[in-house]
Protein backbone atom coordinates (compact mmCIF):
# COMPACT_ATOMS: atom_id res chain seq x y z
CA UNK A 1 0.00 0.00 0.00
CA UNK A 2 1.28 3.45 -0.96
CA UNK A 3 1.54 6.04 1.81
CA UNK A 4 1.25 9.82 1.48
CA UNK A 5 2.00 12.44 4.12
CA UNK A 6 -0.38 15.42 4.20
CA UNK A 7 0.98 18.52 5.93
CA UNK A 8 -1.43 21.16 7.25
CA UNK A 9 -0.80 24.58 8.79
CA UNK A 10 -1.07 25.28 12.54
CA UNK A 11 -1.39 29.06 11.98
CA UNK A 12 -4.80 30.65 12.59
CA UNK A 13 -4.28 34.44 12.56
CA UNK A 14 -4.83 36.40 9.35
CA UNK A 15 -2.07 38.95 9.88
CA UNK A 16 -3.21 41.88 12.02
CA UNK A 17 -6.80 41.82 10.74
CA UNK A 18 -8.22 40.13 13.84
CA UNK A 19 -9.71 37.50 11.50
CA UNK A 20 -8.99 33.78 11.56
CA UNK A 21 -7.30 31.69 8.90
CA UNK A 22 -5.96 28.14 8.61
CA UNK A 23 -6.20 25.50 5.91
CA UNK A 24 -8.82 25.52 3.15
CA UNK A 25 -11.24 22.59 3.49
CA UNK A 26 -11.67 21.86 -0.24
CA UNK A 27 -7.90 21.75 -0.80
CA UNK A 28 -7.62 19.13 1.93
CA UNK A 29 -10.82 17.15 1.34
CA UNK A 30 -10.76 16.82 -2.46
CA UNK A 31 -7.17 15.44 -2.63
CA UNK A 32 -7.69 13.36 0.52
CA UNK A 33 -10.68 11.50 -0.91
CA UNK A 34 -9.13 11.25 -4.41
CA UNK A 35 -6.19 9.36 -2.88
CA UNK A 36 -8.04 7.58 -0.05
CA UNK A 37 -10.64 6.10 -2.42
CA UNK A 38 -7.82 4.53 -4.44
CA UNK A 39 -6.44 2.76 -1.37
CA UNK A 40 -3.68 5.24 -0.51
CA UNK A 41 -2.90 5.38 3.22
CA UNK A 42 -2.73 8.99 4.44
CA UNK A 43 -1.00 10.36 7.54
CA UNK A 44 -1.69 13.97 8.52
CA UNK A 45 0.91 16.16 10.22
CA UNK A 46 1.12 19.81 11.29
CA UNK A 47 3.76 21.95 13.04
CA UNK A 48 2.00 21.90 16.43
CA UNK A 49 0.20 18.56 16.06
CA UNK A 50 -3.41 18.08 17.15
CA UNK A 51 -6.29 19.91 15.47
CA UNK A 52 -5.15 22.25 12.68
CA UNK A 53 -7.17 25.46 12.29
CA UNK A 54 -9.74 25.55 9.48
CA UNK A 55 -10.18 28.79 7.55
CA UNK A 56 -13.76 29.80 8.46
CA UNK A 57 -14.33 31.19 4.95
CA UNK A 58 -13.82 27.68 3.55
CA UNK A 59 -16.89 26.55 5.51
CA UNK A 60 -19.06 29.18 3.81
CA UNK A 61 -21.96 28.10 1.61
CA UNK A 62 -20.31 29.33 -1.62
CA UNK A 63 -17.16 27.30 -0.89
CA UNK A 64 -18.96 23.95 -0.64
CA UNK A 65 -18.24 21.11 -3.07
CA UNK A 66 -19.03 17.39 -3.10
CA UNK A 67 -15.75 16.78 -1.25
CA UNK A 68 -16.43 19.37 1.47
CA UNK A 69 -19.94 18.01 2.04
CA UNK A 70 -18.49 14.52 2.39
CA UNK A 71 -15.87 15.89 4.82
CA UNK A 72 -18.52 17.63 6.94
CA UNK A 73 -20.34 14.30 7.38
CA UNK A 74 -17.18 12.19 7.85
CA UNK A 75 -16.75 11.75 11.61
CA UNK A 76 -13.86 9.32 11.20
CA UNK A 77 -11.83 11.80 9.16
CA UNK A 78 -12.67 14.65 11.54
CA UNK A 79 -11.42 12.52 14.45
CA UNK A 80 -8.22 11.75 12.52
CA UNK A 81 -7.79 15.47 11.78
CA UNK A 82 -8.09 16.33 15.47
CA UNK A 83 -5.01 14.23 16.26
CA UNK A 84 -2.47 15.20 13.60
CA UNK A 85 1.13 14.15 14.19
CA UNK A 86 3.73 16.78 15.09
CA UNK A 87 5.80 17.65 12.02
CA UNK A 88 9.01 17.25 14.02
CA UNK A 89 8.13 13.59 14.63
CA UNK A 90 7.82 12.47 10.99
CA UNK A 91 10.39 11.87 8.27
CA UNK A 92 10.25 10.76 4.64
CA UNK A 93 11.08 7.16 5.49
CA UNK A 94 7.99 5.00 5.00
CA UNK A 95 6.17 7.52 2.80
CA UNK A 96 5.94 7.60 -0.99
CA UNK A 97 4.99 11.28 -1.44
CA UNK A 98 4.14 14.49 0.42
CA UNK A 99 1.14 16.77 -0.17
CA UNK A 100 0.53 20.33 1.07
CA UNK A 101 -3.04 21.70 0.98
CA UNK A 102 -3.33 25.49 1.00
CA UNK A 103 -5.27 28.17 2.78
CA UNK A 104 -3.51 31.36 3.93
CA UNK A 105 -2.04 29.75 7.08
CA UNK A 106 1.04 28.19 5.38
CA UNK A 107 2.29 31.65 4.36
CA UNK A 108 3.06 32.34 8.01
CA UNK A 109 4.17 29.01 9.47
CA UNK A 110 5.02 26.32 6.91
CA UNK A 111 6.95 28.71 4.64
CA UNK A 112 9.37 29.35 7.53
CA UNK A 113 9.14 26.00 9.38
CA UNK A 114 12.54 24.26 9.57
CA UNK A 115 10.98 20.81 9.93
CA UNK A 116 8.84 21.36 6.83
CA UNK A 117 11.79 22.68 4.83
CA UNK A 118 13.93 19.69 5.82
CA UNK A 119 11.09 17.26 5.02
CA UNK A 120 10.55 18.65 1.53
CA UNK A 121 14.28 18.58 0.77
CA UNK A 122 14.49 15.02 2.07
CA UNK A 123 11.47 13.74 0.08
CA UNK A 124 12.93 15.38 -3.03
CA UNK A 125 16.43 14.00 -2.44
CA UNK A 126 14.92 10.52 -2.07
CA UNK A 127 13.14 10.80 -5.42
CA UNK A 128 9.63 11.15 -3.96
CA UNK A 129 6.96 13.51 -5.37
CA UNK A 130 6.34 16.82 -3.58
CA UNK A 131 2.94 18.40 -4.27
CA UNK A 132 1.38 21.67 -3.14
CA UNK A 133 -1.76 23.58 -4.08
CA UNK A 134 -2.97 27.20 -4.01
CA UNK A 135 -1.12 29.04 -1.18
CA UNK A 136 0.83 25.93 -0.20
CA UNK A 137 3.61 26.46 -2.80
CA UNK A 138 4.62 29.06 -0.17
CA UNK A 139 6.46 26.09 1.37
CA UNK A 140 9.11 26.44 -1.37
CA UNK A 141 10.23 29.86 -0.09
CA UNK A 142 13.41 28.51 1.56
CA UNK A 143 13.72 24.93 0.20
CA UNK A 144 16.92 24.08 -1.63
CA UNK A 145 18.01 21.31 -3.98
CA UNK A 146 21.22 19.30 -3.75
CA UNK A 147 22.96 22.02 -5.80
CA UNK A 148 22.24 24.64 -3.12
CA UNK A 149 19.85 26.57 -5.40
CA UNK A 150 16.17 27.10 -4.70
CA UNK A 151 14.25 23.87 -5.24
CA UNK A 152 11.96 25.59 -7.77
CA UNK A 153 14.75 27.25 -9.77
CA UNK A 154 14.35 26.40 -13.46
CA UNK A 155 11.24 24.31 -12.79
CA UNK A 156 7.70 24.79 -14.05
CA UNK A 157 5.49 25.79 -11.12
CA UNK A 158 2.19 27.47 -10.37
CA UNK A 159 0.40 28.73 -7.26
CA UNK A 160 -2.15 31.31 -6.10
CA UNK A 161 -1.94 34.28 -8.47
CA UNK A 162 -1.44 37.93 -7.57
CA UNK A 163 -4.80 38.72 -9.20
CA UNK A 164 -6.57 36.03 -7.14
CA UNK A 165 -5.00 37.53 -3.99
CA UNK A 166 -6.26 40.97 -5.08
CA UNK A 167 -9.73 39.51 -5.62
CA UNK A 168 -9.87 38.31 -2.00
CA UNK A 169 -8.44 41.69 -0.91
CA UNK A 170 -5.51 40.28 1.06
CA UNK A 171 -2.57 41.58 -1.00
CA UNK A 172 -1.54 43.96 1.81
CA UNK A 173 -2.22 41.44 4.60
CA UNK A 174 -0.17 38.41 3.52
CA UNK A 175 3.57 38.29 4.38
CA UNK A 176 4.41 37.67 0.71
CA UNK A 177 2.71 36.86 -2.59
CA UNK A 178 3.10 33.26 -3.76
CA UNK A 179 3.41 34.21 -7.45
CA UNK A 180 6.12 36.80 -6.77
CA UNK A 181 8.10 34.50 -4.46
CA UNK A 182 8.11 31.60 -6.93
CA UNK A 183 9.38 33.93 -9.66
CA UNK A 184 12.01 35.47 -7.36
CA UNK A 185 13.26 31.95 -6.53
CA UNK A 186 13.79 31.29 -10.23
CA UNK A 187 10.70 29.17 -10.81
CA UNK A 188 9.22 29.10 -14.32
CA UNK A 189 5.87 30.36 -13.09
CA UNK A 190 2.73 30.13 -15.21
CA UNK A 191 -0.98 30.43 -14.51
CA UNK A 192 -4.39 29.80 -16.01
CA UNK A 193 -7.58 31.81 -15.59
CA UNK A 194 -8.29 33.03 -12.08
CA UNK A 195 -10.24 30.37 -10.14
CA UNK A 196 -9.96 27.86 -13.02
CA UNK A 197 -8.23 24.47 -12.89
CA UNK A 198 -4.51 24.84 -13.62
CA UNK A 199 -1.62 22.60 -12.62
CA UNK A 200 2.06 22.18 -13.41
CA UNK A 201 4.21 19.07 -13.17
CA UNK A 202 7.98 19.19 -13.47
CA UNK A 203 9.92 16.14 -12.36
CA UNK A 204 8.99 15.48 -8.74
CA UNK A 205 7.23 18.84 -8.27
CA UNK A 206 3.45 18.97 -8.74
CA UNK A 207 1.70 22.30 -8.10
CA UNK A 208 -1.86 23.62 -8.45
CA UNK A 209 -3.00 27.22 -8.76
CA UNK A 210 -6.09 27.46 -6.51
CA UNK A 211 -8.78 25.47 -4.67
CA UNK A 212 -10.32 24.26 -7.94
CA UNK A 213 -6.96 22.73 -8.94
CA UNK A 214 -6.51 20.61 -5.81
CA UNK A 215 -8.26 17.47 -7.08
CA UNK A 216 -6.30 17.56 -10.36
CA UNK A 217 -3.01 17.76 -8.43
CA UNK A 218 -4.04 14.65 -6.47
CA UNK A 219 -4.92 12.86 -9.72
CA UNK A 220 -1.46 13.65 -11.15
CA UNK A 221 0.08 12.43 -7.89
CA UNK A 222 -1.92 9.19 -8.14
CA UNK A 223 -0.54 8.59 -11.63
CA UNK A 224 2.98 9.15 -10.34
CA UNK A 225 2.44 6.71 -7.46
CA UNK A 226 1.12 4.07 -9.85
Amino acid sequence: MKKVLFVLTSHDKLGDTGEKTGFWIEEFAAPYYTLHDKGIEITIASPKGGQPPIDPKSSAEDAQTEATKRFNADEALQAKLATTTKLSEVDQDGFDAIFYPGGHGPLWDLAEDKDSIALIESFYANNKPVSAVCHAPAVFKHTKGADGNSLVKGKKVTGFTNTEEEAVQLTDVVPFLVEDMLKENGGIYSKGDDWGVYTQEDGLLITGQNPASSEKVAEILLERLA
